[in-house]
């Protein structure tokens, strides 16, 4: 459900009115949506020791703390507003549990780096996932490093509308709030990353005849 419809705007009344229950509603709402953007983000090493629902009572917790800063200023929708504390937390998961990993002394990769490598990370997985035979399983090892690598080599911009779109499945409104650009610019964006991913993915060896 998204944000023109009646449950939401109903919630979003009773959170202006001091509901407190009301966040948790919004959070039952969205939990679909908001699960799948935090599973995508997730970095792989965390497998197994976070879960989604993890960063998601986290971010309840969070969310909680800064409501009144939302209904202070509510200029962003509410579903953008609740990913955006999502994604903090993450990062904040993130930084507890691989600061160390993150910081070697081969190279210093901020923060804002190694989150959108996770994201490189997690688009060659669901493709791999989504493309790759059980006959090339050997290979999939190889295939993945160069496919992160590619991946990492677009522009900034369209490796996140192409998440934001394709793998988060938000809306084209929503990817434009997110970025704060033009709804027309975020439609262009993605048209133009999703070609530049087919060609990424064509030249992979492995994936040529699989559509």
């Amino acid at each position: 459900m998204y944000e023109n419809g009646d449950e939401h705007r109903e919630l979003l009344e009773r959170l202006k009115a001091g509901d407190q229950q009301a966040l948790g509603g919004f959070f039952a709402l969205y939990h679909e949506r908001l699960w799948r953007i935090i599973n995508f983000r997730l970095d792989q090493r965390l497998f197994g020791r976070v879960d989604a629902d993890d960063v998601l009572q986290e971010s309840y917790l969070a969310a909680a703390q800064r409501i009144q800063h939302y209904l202070a200023d509510p200029s962003q929708s509410f579903f953008v507003w609740l990913r955006l504390i999502c994604n903090q937390t993450l990062v904040d998961i993130h930084r507890r549990h691989l600061g160390a990993q993150m910081r070697d002394a081969k190279r210093d990769m901020s923060i804002h780096a190694h989150y959108a490598q996770a994201t490189s990370m997690s688009i060659a997985s669901q493709l791999l996932g989504n493309l790759t035979s059980p006959s090339q399983a050997a290979m999939r090892d190889e295939i993945s490093r160069k496919l992160e690598l590619a991946i990492e080599n677009m522009e900034p911009i369209d490796r996140e509308v192409l998440a934001l779109r394709h793998f988060e499945e938000l809306t084209n409104s929503e990817v434009a709030e997110v970025l704060g650009i033009q709804q027309k610019a975020a439609s262009i964006r993605y048209v133009r990353a999703l070609k530049r991913l087919k060609d990424v993915v064509a030249q992979m060896p492995g994936f040529e005849d699989e559509g």
